[in-house]
This record gives C-alpha cells, sequence and structure tokens, in this order.
C-alpha cells in the first residue's frame, strides 16, 4: 500500500466510526483505538503535505447532526479537546503553556471528563432559551424541548446578578442507576438493550417525542460559561458564581499550580472513579485565566489551553475457551464468550459478552484466540480485541450458528436490528420459560413463584404456556420436590387472586414484543378488551399515542398466530380479566366525538396532559403522529417544524389551545 493509499484508507476509516458515534450513537471502537487512528493521519498527513485534502478528518470536528432537528449555528465554535494518555505529554502541554505565556504565573482548573453528550444552553434574561448538541462544531442540533424536560437544567435562573445574555455549555448524561433501570425495562419488553449510558443519553436526546425523553433520568453538569459580560475574568469564579444561580456545577473542581498537583488529581480520580455514580472517561486541564486563555489562543480544532487525559478502560488479557449462545425471552441470540478466569477491576471474569455475529467477523474472532477484555462503562465484560501476534497458526474464523442451539429452528435477522432471533416463540424453551417467568412477575400478574420453581413446572410438563398456571391442581404440586401442602395452597391461591389483575397488566404479562409497562397502559385506555385489540389494524394501532409501525407490526403478528389466539382463549375461560370492565373514562360531552387530535409544543393554560384529558372527556381521540386520520393539530409554542410542514401538505387545520376551547365551549 502506498503512501497516499494509506492516507485514503485512514480518512475513509475515520469517517466511518465519526458516522458511527455522533450519528447513529454506536460505536465500534474504543476512544484509544479511535485517537491513534487520527494520531496516525495527523502524522502521515503532516510527512506528506502533496496529499493534502480540505475534507480529511483531521480538519473537522465529527458530526452528530440529525436532519429531523432544526440547525442552529454556534456563536461560538463548539471545539474538541486534544486528547492525551501519558503524563509525559501532560508535562509537554505545561511547557507549551509556559512559552506560549512567558514570565506569568498560570493556574490551572481540573476537571472530571463526562462520558455523556456535549449540550450548549442559551439564556436569556435568566431564562433558558436555546439549548443546541455540538453538532459538527459550527452548528448543531435545537433540541431545545427536549431540555427542558431534564430537571437539573434550570429554566429559570435565581438571583439578579447574572448576565443578560450568556451560553453555558456542558454534558448531559446519565447516570448508572437510571441506565440500569431503563436496561431493564427494555429487558422486559423485548427490546435492544444499550450499550453504555453514553449510548442511551445520545439516543434520548435524539427522541422526537419529548414527552418521552421526560421519562428517561437524563441529568447534566453544566462546565463552562461564554458571554460579553461574565462576573469574572476566570474560568473557576464564574462557575462558582453560575452555582449560585441555580446551575449544577461538578462538585469535583479543582484549581492546581504545577505538575504535581495536576498529577495527583489524576490519581485520586482514576482510583476512585468506580465509586462515582455516573461514567468519566478522563480528566480535563484548563488555564483559569480567560485573558490567557486569549493569549494562547486555538487550533483549527482545538484550544491551545486545555487538554483531556483519557484513563485507559480496565482491560484483561486471556484465552477464549469457546462460545455459547444463549437464547432470551423474545428469541434474540446473544453469543457469550467462555473465557479462562481472570482478574479484572477486582472480581474474577469467565465470561464476557461477544454482542452479536458482526462484532465477531469486525474482531476477527477465533477459539483459542487471547482476547482482550475490558469493563468500562458496561454492566458485564466484553471483548474489545484479540492480540493476533498471539494467535494459534491453525485458528479458524468462527462461524456464528445458523440454527437455534435450543431448538433447532432457523434463526433470522430483523431489518435494522443487529442480533440474530430464534423465530420459535411458542416452542422454543428458554422463550417459553422467559415468557413464564414475566407473566408472574409483581408488575404483571403478580403470582409468587421462583424462577427455580417454575423451571421445576416447566421440566415436569406441567407448564408450557401462561395458561397452564390455571389448571394446576395441588394434589399435582404436593408431589414435587420442595412443595408441601401448605406451599401448594399458597400457590393456588396466588394464581387465583391473579384473575383480578387490571386488563393493563394482564396486556402486559402477555410478553408481546415492544409491549412494555407504558405501552400496554395506552393500548388498554384505547382498546377496552382483548377482541377489539386482536382485531385492530397497523393503521389503527399507530393512532394511539407513543405506538409506532415497530409495535403495530409486533401486534399484528402476535394476533394472527393461531397458538396464541387459543391462548387467549384458555386464559378467557380461566376467567382472568382481558376486558376493561371498569371503564373509567367519563364523558362530559361528546362535542369532539369522531374527531383525532395529534397535541404540539408547550401551553400556558394547561399542560399537555390535561389537554389530552379534556379531548377525550368530550369524546376527542388523542394520536401520537400526523396522518390522513388526523382532523386537527393543537399548537402552543415551539411547535415542531416537521409536524407544521406535513400538517401543511395534508390540509389539517392547526388551532390554538383558546380554539380548541372555544370549541367545547361553543
Amino acid at each position: 500500500m502506498t503512501i497516499e493509499e494509506k492516507i485514503q484508507h485512514l480518512r475513509k476509516l475515520i469517517d466511518i466510526h465519526n458516522h458511527n458515534y455522533y450519528v447513529l450513537s454506536q460505536p465500534t471502537i474504543s476512544d484509544f483505538e479511535y485517537d491513534s487512528l487520527m494520531q496516525e493521519l495527523i502524522q502521515l498527513e503532516k510527512d506528506h503535505p502533496e496529499f493534502f485534502d480540505p475534507h480529511s478528518p483531521t480538519h473537522r470536528i465529527g458530526s452528530d447532526i440529525d436532519n429531523t432537528f432544526d440547525q442552529v449555528v454556534h456563536a461560538y465554535p463548539m471545539l474538541s479537546l486534544s486528547n492525551t494518555y501519558t503524563r509525559e505529554e501532560i508535562s509537554d502541554f505545561i511547557e507549551r503553556i509556559r512559552k506560549l505565556l512567558p514570565d506569568q504565573s498560570v493556574e490551572y482548573v481540573c476537571e472530571l471528563k463526562y462520558d455523556g453528550v456535549s449540550i450548549s444552553l442559551t439564556y436569556e434574561k435568566g431564562r433558558l432559551e436555546r439549548a443546541v448538541t455540538r453538532g459538527d462544531g459550527e452548528k448543531g442540533d435545537d433540541v431545545t424541548a427536549n431540555v427542558r424536560t431534564i430537571r437539573s437544567i434550570p429554566l429559570v435562573l435565581g438571583g439578579h446578578d447574572y448576565p443578560e445574555h450568556f451560553i453555558i455549555r456542558g454534558e448531559i448524561f446519565l447516570p448508572h442507576e437510571g441506565f440500569e433501570r431503563m436496561n431493564r425495562e427494555r429487558l422486559e419488553t423485548g427490546e435492544p438493550l444499550f450499550a453504555n449510558p453514553r449510548n442511551a443519553a445520545a439516543g434520548t436526546l435524539k427522541l422526537q417525542n419529548s414527552s418521552q425523553v421526560a421519562k428517561r433520568p437524563l441529568d447534566c453538569f453544566l462546565y463552562f460559561l461564554l458571554g460579553e459580560n461574565l462576573p469574572y475574568n476566570t474560568h473557576y469564579e464564574n462557575l462558582m458564581k453560575a452555582r449560585e444561580w441555580g446551575f449544577k456545577i461538578p462538585p469535583h473542581l479543582k484549581k492546581c499550580r504545577n505538575l504535581k498537583e495536576i498529577s495527583d488529581y489524576i490519581d485520586h480520580w482514576d482510583s476512585q472513579r468506580s465509586k462515582l455514580s455516573f461514567d468519566i472517561d478522563g480528566i480535563v486541564i484548563k488555564v483559569n485565566s480567560y485573558r490567557q486563555q486569549q493569549l494562547a489562543g486555538y487550533t483549527a480544532k482545538s484550544p491551545r489551553w486545555a487538554i483531556a487525559y483519557k484513563f485507559k478502560a480496565e482491560q484483561a488479557l486471556t484465552r477464549l475457551i469457546s462460545i455459547d449462545y444463549q437464547v432470551g425471552r423474545t428469541g434474540a441470540i446473544t453469543p457469550v464468550a467462555n473465557l479462562q478466569p481472570v482478574l479484572l477491576a477486582g472480581t474474577t471474569v469467565k465470561r464476557a459478552s461477544l454482542h452479536n455475529a458482526d462484532q465477531i467477523e469486525l474482531m476477527d474472532i477465533r477459539l483459542n484466540d487471547m482476547v482482550y477484555i475490558e469493563k468500562g462503562g458496561e454492566i458485564i465484560p466484553k471483548v474489545v480485541g484479540v492480540d493476533r501476534e498471539k494467535r494459534q497458526p491453525d485458528s479458524l474464523p468462527v462461524h456464528y450458528i445458523t440454527h437455534c442451539p435450543e431448538c433447532g429452528f432457523k434463526l433470522i435477522r430483523r431489518e435494522g436490528e443487529a442480533k440474530h432471533f430464534c423465530p420459535n416463540e411458542t416452542g422454543c424453551p428458554p422463550q417459553l420459560k422467559g415468557k413464564l417467568e414475566h407473566f408472574v412477575s409483581r408488575k404483571a400478574m403478580d403470582i409468587g413463584l421462583a424462577e427455580a420453581t417454575i423451571d421445576q413446572l416447566f421440566k415436569h410438563g406441567l407448564l408450557t404456556d401462561c395458561a397452564d398456571f390455571y389448571s394446576l391442581k395441588k394434589d399435582q404440586l404436593i408431589k414435587l420436590e420442595r412443595f408441601a401442602a401448605k406451599s401448594a395452597e399458597n400457590l393456588i391461591n396466588s394464581i387465583e387472586a391473579s384473575k383480578n389483575v387490571s386488563w393493563e397488566r394482564v396486556l402486559y404479562a402477555l410478553g408481546i414484543r415492544y409491549v412494555g409497562e407504558t405501552v400496554a397502559k395506552k393500548l388498554a385506555m384505547s382498546f377496552s378488551s382483548i377482541e377489539a385489540l386482536s382485531a385492530a389494524t397497523a393503521e389503527e394501532l399507530t393512532s394511539v399515542e407513543e405506538i409506532g409501525d415497530k409495535i403495530a407490526e409486533s401486534l399484528v403478528q402476535y394476533f394472527n398466530n393461531e397458538k396464541n389466539q387459543k391462548l387467549i382463549e384458555r386464559l378467557k375461560l380461566a376467567g382472568v380479566r382481558l376486558k376493561d370492565e371498569q371503564n373509567t373514562k367519563t364523558l362530559v360531552s361528546d362535542k369532539l366525538s369522531g374527531k383525532n387530535f395529534v397535541i404540539s409544543g408547550t401551553f400556558h393554560e394547561h399542560s399537555r396532559d390535561e389537554i389530552k384529558k379534556l379531548i377525550e372527556q368530550h369524546g376527542g381521540k388523542n394520536l401520537s403522529s400526523v396522518s390522513g386520520n388526523t382532523h386537527y393539530i393543537v399548537a402552543g409554542d415551539d411547535m415542531g417544524p416537521a409536524k407544521r410542514d406535513k400538517a401543511r401538505k395534508l390540509g389539517i387545520p392547526i388551532i390554538t389551545e383558546d380554539e380548541l376551547l372555544g370549541m367545547l365551549r361553543g
């Protein structure tokens, strides 16, 4: 490969990784690997200026722009920071500052480097005016409606000594507890799990429905002020003042005067970062004085007065012995590496995730390879690379399985999804047992059964689907191990009590893919019985708020399955509640009967939920998206431009909150 070919190859590769990271929020390599590629390209271009290209990724910042949002030009460009992984490079940074600012005393501010999504907030007269993502550094996505839902970001500032106009920047992130709760909920609905909190935060910020954003526990630390009339001429003091205005300023800032103090700060947080309730991936070091920042200046990509020291994720090298393929409740196949036991971050690791077939192929993983495993921000360890120098000469590539390891059915791969699936949802043992465990769970039917007991009943042929619970007899149970007369009687009573569980919880308990608690509640409110829901078309389903094409398709497929139809009949005969017998919807009038409404924007007199309730009380129906079935759009402030454009194309009237109230009075 010639030098020119090498440069072109690196540019293309880095562009792909930029797209994966910033647009798809699905990085396929670590930060260290990415930075290594970028440094290699920078050096090659420096050594061979004859191959200069203004479109090279070395001349721009990776973009996270999503064209479904309005674009806003940053008043001050959002530059990236230069990264380093060694103390020597920090020493070099301090020496460069000394040369740029000769004969000046320099104070530094050390901060944690949060692993989230950069955000720029504009405040006018003490009120949040706009929130914009980094984008390409010059312009970003206007995500104001979504950011307004983050409770740690003040909408109105306290005090009175803030500038009339200023910008404050920071990082939106997901704390560990919130991230784990979101993944538990996605597991229950059969959706793919988020890989880490950073991906989850990025994906959440790009949701089109701000009400969905509000349900996710996003948080935000603010760490940089910009403006013409800031209170102080130093970074640290301005942040302390911003804390008084109501901003969530991190408590971990520290002013340092030399390399020793900076190194002590790095050492402390390198050892203590595992105790934090959120992810960090390094330390940021900034010159404190704004005047000195201006004197130090900028490169095309980054400020000369700041640098990021990146922690290397904790890794270990061990041998890959074999690969298991686990089948989940939804049929998703997860490849898991069985490893020679190795100590990593204080625990002995024997197994690690391999994600999916694409990742195995991308890393060219082979049995008996020496593999790198990493914890980083992940819940469980994952395989992140291979030491090819230690590879055995007769090794062969891994051939991903084509059939389910449990039932033998041929695997499928749905469009747009990374994992393979076993389609035998009514006959594959792990799927059947997973559905039984889900059915009895506390938020579903709340039947008092442990996983081990379900496994025992399954093995004895007493349980094959959830309707079988209602056929169990006390004399069958007491013949089994761990069952006495009293425990058998308690189980029968618990099963009998489950017949009174509400319709929405029964719907959730059925374990239909993508139908979690919230979706089940929305569907139960719109369809008062299993008969009405099973007869609904995809178009009727997507007219329900928060029900998209994917959920609608899953529901239609479920109710078209003959085995599922028989299951529902058996549940009905058993006396399980499959309809809303106590419909609490009381109509005030029928003035909006037969009319479908879409709510968009924010309102002054009523909240969005109050407006929706008013519509339903007067016989109308709320839809989640604009379509040919929509009769009116009720528009408030910050109405989405996409909805407005679609309404105009379809000729749908756009009315105000007052006009809606007038319809109710008329």
